[in-house]
């Protein structure tokens, strides 16, 4: 039955991205894409950590704990992503991909979006192996994992707040933002997301060694960390910001940590001026 559902959850998810494919296609908003992204990894999450396991078939409190935690993310995530396009936002690496691809811009984004939807399955094998670690609730996993979890999301939201209300003020078209958050990292919203997987882990960790697959878990953040900070996340956007805010991107870049929040850098002079601090 496990092998048959995840199977399953794994052609669930392909089909979904599919479905993206056609939304962004018949909309013309690549935004609807990483919303549909957001809600099938919740839903499949959500699945996957209620999946009975065990001789009784019984659904456990950590079951229902973590199946809550991926909603919850989920939701929130989604929810956000969904905001910001119907208000006409365009995420630029979308843009940039269709521009390199060309005319095979929608063949080449099917296949991309079904590499995506094995991203997303990665995540939910993580979501199930949270859910699953045998042992008493809560123990000090869950805690830390609920303590995590709870800054992430927190962070998270705060940090696209901050950048949705920076960008609706008129006075600030064409700058960076870098006030709040967004002053310690030049990407919060990433840092905070590879946090909510860095929650999921932990709480998938028996510190006895019973539950060896726990610690398979970590697969989760270390594959959204390298997604984000070497692959589809940061260099795209980067690239991107560099070409539409110039020069106080550069000294952006020059001040502010790319990932990991810490203190700003020392200011430098440049050839048009001092930097901002």
């Amino acid at each position: 039955m496990i092998a048959a559902t995840i199977i399953f959850l794994a052609c669930a998810l392909c089909a979904i991205m599919t479905i993206a494919w056609l939304v962004a296609g018949w909309t013309g908003r690549s935004g609807w894409i990483d919303t549909i992204w957001s809600y099938a990894v919740g839903l499949c999450g959500v699945a996957a950590a209620l999946l009975p396991i065990g001789a009784q078939g019984q659904i456990g409190v950590r079951q229902w704990l973590v199946a809550g935690l991926a909603a919850l993310w989920s939701l929130r995530l989604g929810s956000h992503i969904a905001a910001r396009t119907l208000r006409g936002g365009e995420d630029p690496r979308y843009r940039q991909l269709r521009e390199k691809w060309g005319e095979e811009a929608r063949k080449r984004l099917f296949w991309f979006l079904q590499i995506q939807a094995a991203a997303a399955f990665l995540l939910v094998v993580t979501i199930m192996i949270a859910a699953h670690r045998p042992g008493a609730v809560p123990g000090y996993p869950d805690l830390l994992g609920l303590a995590i979890f709870a800054i992430a999301l927190v962070g998270e939201a705060v940090a696209d707040r901050q950048l949705a209300r920076f960008g609706a003020d008129p006075k600030n078209r064409g700058h960076v933002c870098d006030r709040g958050l967004w002053a310690y990292s030049r990407h919060p919203n990433y840092f905070f997301e590879w946090l909510v997987w860095v929650a999921f882990a932990t709480i998938a960790i028996d510190s006895s060694g019973s539950y060896i697959i726990g610690w398979f878990a970590f697969a989760g953040p270390v594959f959204i960390y390298w997604l984000l900070v070497h692959i589809s996340g940061i260099p795209p956007l980067e690239a991107h910001m560099l070409r539409s805010r110039g020069k106080d991107f550069r000294h952006y870049q020059q001040r502010v940590n790319v990932f990991w929040p810490g203190p700003r850098h020392a200011t430098t002079k440049c050839d048009d001026g001092p930097l901002r601090s």
